[in-house]
């Protein structure tokens, strides 16, 4: 069957004084995510604000073990991270019953 796991986590930039140096920074941010793990990343709220965001993780993989595990890999990297901190991290999961 199909696992498919999500990751939402919220972050606060340190250091950061416009949304230019904002979008730089989540540029990095996800791209880093992107080239450890082969998952989709985007921003998903926030976008408004410098010195907040909120990103969307979603894997998808045949084993709900390595769904969990490639989640906490990822939460594990932000949470090591300097340039952010992580104000929040909440794990969801899809079930075959809910498609």
């Amino acid at each position: 069957g199909v696992n498919v796991g999500a990751l939402h986590v919220g972050l606060r930039i340190r250091g950061i004084r416009s949304l230019k140096e904002k979008r730089r920074v989540m540029k990095r941010i996800i791209a880093d995510i992107g080239a450890a793990h082969p998952v989709a990343v985007a921003e998903v709220d926030h976008q408004d604000l410098w010195q907040r965001a909120d990103i969307g993780i979603a894997v998808v993989s045949e084993s709900p073990g390595h769904v969990d595990r490639m989640l906490a890999a990822i939460a594990r990297d932000l949470e090591r991270r300097t340039d952010v901190e992580v104000l929040e991290s909440r794990r969801s999961y899809l079930d075959e019953e809910d498609r």
